[in-house]
């Protein structure tokens, strides 16, 4: 299970809704325990050459959100992307394209420029999703 923090549900509502109509993406830093528990969300930029299309981190801000993550004593915990005017599912491409085994992926439906749905899977191995990951949404503090 993946725990995520209301002010980091809004980060990432930010990214894929300002993204729209281009695929956003982003890291996930948290720490591992009973679910892991997401701290914060690094926005990333889709360095990717359609990112209407596909969505690519740059290694540079892979490296440097593995810098914020040990500076900050983190890990990543996975990553997320959007799926502009799609079903937020993970496709064939995503499995093809997702390396970092133990790790989930949010991806993120966006409809019209307004998130409609989030889902997770989590990598298991290479080309292998488990089942879906469960998410737990954390309503905001009053």
């Amino acid at each position: 299970m993946l725990r995520l923090p209301y002010d980091c549900q809004r980060c990432l509502r930010e990214d894929v809704e300002q993204a729209y109509p281009e695929e956003a993406c982003g890291i996930l830093l948290g720490r591992r325990e009973e679910a892991d528990e997401v701290v914060r969300v690094i926005v990333c930029g889709n360095a990717d050459p359609e990112p209407g299309q596909r969505y690519r981190i740059a290694p540079r801000e892979l490296i440097a959100a593995q810098k914020v993550a040990r500076q900050e004593e983190l890990e990543i915990l996975g990553f997320y992307h959007s799926h502009p005017d799609h079903p937020a599912e993970a496709s064939e491409t995503d499995l093809r394209e997702a390396h970092w085994t133990g790790c989930v992926y949010l991806i993120c439906g966006v409809e019209k420029g307004k998130l409609a749905h989030i889902a997770a899977v989590r990598l298991v191995g290479p080309g292998e999703w488990a089942a879906a990951e469960q998410v737990q949404f954390d309503p905001p503090e009053r």
